[in-house]
């Protein structure tokens, strides 16, 4: 703790001297500076499901629809395509129509001449993601749920040629404006995919010229274009200069109001000339260039909490003074406490798992590793999503005497004969190891010894695909905000290699589940998921800790921000003065 302390007064030392000279050079050229804090892993969407990737992908490609960017909760809204889908066939058809004269990044497979994008792009890209030698990160989207993706996979294999000449039967082009999608059964949240940027579309002949390879060679339609690359070092977007006709946003929800960011209504967009994205995989170092006006805006790291935060969580003063401001962001990101429900002895006692989940102080845990940052978690459903409910509470909460009491009733009085839990780190951090020792410490108190295995993070991920883990750490953020991308976390046709690391199983959740992925938003949906969170909470796989938000720091001089967990094009948004 100490040598933050120490950093932490010099970095103050800075900000009043680089708050006054920090260069002009972003404010000439209009130049947004983004830290990214590890190396890309792909810049082809059909792999892109990380934020890194997606932080630059989703300024260089379009999709069919994107989130609002004022208003909450989110909502949907055409980009590439001209209007919302016409949905038929009792839910289970999507006919799209596409904006004209969308203009592609040149390219030389495109010989010199304009390319516009054509419903058979999307297409292409739907089979990309079905075809084997990719290994579509994006698979899942589809998989059983598009008419004949499954067939064309296993037709298709590894053959190229066969790729470009067999169609996929749900999916069709009438026109060069025109895509149709069928799915075998209605799935409501199948819209949200299509904002996803798996369905980016893609030209053929662009395929052919990079041979199925661009990981490092993304060519889209969205308002940047990628310069140059240093896939270790530093990536430099410009803007499209033929960018298709895009606006502000004219209206907004009550924050967009308050915080004034609707003043740019209407004007055309994009604002900046270029992004440049640094690799910076240290805190302390992300922080440093920040200060020094190299980065335009960065999530506090959470070490830096205490330093930056006042005891009642306010921006301190000796920050306040400088140009530097702060954004408070409510996350799609969760987590969670969760046993190996398949684990012989947690799985099968569920009065050992009660007296766990009592014996977990949750307040004191959210005071010393979020600062009290962190909201502390009601529900297994995270707030702003159908089903939650603000005063919802959890059946179980910190209270010594009903944990030992359970613990009892498990046939453990006072721990005694319980073999000892092993708890696994999902990280090399002192952060994750002084958690791991506060669940040690909390249990002990109960008379319950823990064994603490320490990971890297690729361990504990092996683990849990495996199925190699008793007690450990959980958490999701949201691909789309809908109930049912929680629940799948929680279905057995997810066990691992899938999201259901606890190994949850339950036939009438299950049920549930393929009713609800059918229905619409409603009062049968959100009684439906209550009745599935109950079933959650009976058989507690999880012990929910606490939704998280991010501190977010920029300058002044950034105008028109405002953080997402879903929308990473943002940067077409913002004003750099």
């Amino acid at each position: 703790m100490k040598k933050y302390v120490i950093s932490f007064f010099a970095i103050c030392l800075t900000l009043f001297i680089f708050s006054c000279t920090k260069s002009d050079e972003a404010r000439t050229n209009k130049s947004l500076k983004i830290a990214l804090t590890s190396e890309v892993s792909t810049l082809d969407p059909v792999n892109s499901y990380d934020n890194v990737s997606g932080s630059v992908i989703y300024n260089v490609y379009e999709q069919l629809y994107e989130y609002h960017y004022l208003n909450r909760p989110y909502e949907l809204k055409p980009l590439l395509a001209e209007s919302m889908p016409i949905i038929e066939n009792q839910g289970k058809r999507y006919v799209i129509k596409l904006k004209k004269n969308i203009l592609y990044h040149d390219h030389k497979a495109f010989k010199g001449k304009p390319r516009f994008v054509k419903a058979e792009d999307f297409i292409t890209q739907i089979k990309r993601l079905s075809y084997t030698p990719l290994n579509s990160t994006g698979w899942w989207i589809i998989d059983g749920i598009i008419v004949g993706v499954n067939d064309f996979k296993k037709t298709v294999g590894t053959d190229f040629n066969k790729f470009k000449a067999t169609p996929i039967k749900g999916v069709t082009a009438p026109d060069d404006y025109t895509l149709i999608i069928d799915l075998i059964q209605p799935s409501p949240q199948f819209i949200y995919k299509l904002a996803m940027s798996f369905v980016s579309p893609i030209p053929l002949e662009v395929l052919e010229y990079e041979k199925n390879d661009l990981s490092v060679h993304p060519i889209g339609t969205g308002p940047f274009v990628l310069t140059k690359i240093d896939p270790n070092k530093e990536i430099f977007l410009t803007k499209f200069n033929q960018y298709h006709e895009s606006f502000y946003p004219v209206e907004g929800d009550r924050f967009a109001n308050s915080r004034g960011l609707l003043k740019d209504s209407g004007e055309k967009i994009p604002f900046i000339d270029s992004i440049v994205f640094k690799i910076v995989k240290d805190n302390n170092s992300r922080y440093d260039l920040f200060v020094k006006g190299d980065l335009d805006f960065i999530v506090l790291p959470q070490e830096f909490y205490t330093q930056v935060f006042d005891d009642v969580g306010n921006l301190k003063e000796n920050i306040k003074s400088t140009d530097i401001r702060l954004q408070t962001m409510p996350t799609l990101t969760y987590w969670w406490l969760a046993f190996n429900m398949r684990d012989p002895l947690l799985g099968n006692n569920l009065n050992l798992r009660k007296a766990i989940a009592h014996a977990i102080d949750m307040n004191k845990y959210i005071q010393l590793f979020t600062n009290n940052t962190g909201q502390k978690a009601n529900s297994i459903l995270p707030p702003g999503i159908l089903g939650y409910d603000p005063s919802a509470t959890l059946p179980y909460d910190y209270n010594q005497a009903v944990a030992k009491d359970l613990l009892a009733k498990a046939g453990y009085p006072n721990g005694k004969n319980l073999p000892e839990l092993v708890y696994d780190t999902r990280a090399e951090s002192k952060i994750s190891n002084d958690q791991a020792e506060f669940f040690k410490q909390q249990l002990e108190q109960i008379g319950i010894k823990v064994k603490i295995v320490k990971n890297n993070f690729k361990q504990y991920l092996e683990k849990s695909r495996t199925g190699h883990l008793q007690f450990f750490q959980d958490g999701w953020t949201l691909d789309y905000p809908d109930a049912e991308n929680i629940f799948q976390l929680l279905i057995s046709v997810n066990y691992p290699p899938g999201p259901n690391a606890s190994f949850f199983t339950n036939k009438e959740f299950n049920s549930m589940y393929d009713r609800l992925i059918k229905l619409p938003e409603g009062d049968e949906k959100k009684k439906l998921i209550l009745k599935m969170e109950k079933i959650v909470n009976e058989n507690l796989p999880w012990i929910m800790q606490y939704y998280s938000r991010n501190f977010i720091l920029y300058h002044d001089n950034v105008k028109n921000y405002r953080p997402s967990d879903l929308i990473f094009n943002y940067p077409k948004y913002i004003r750099v003065k």
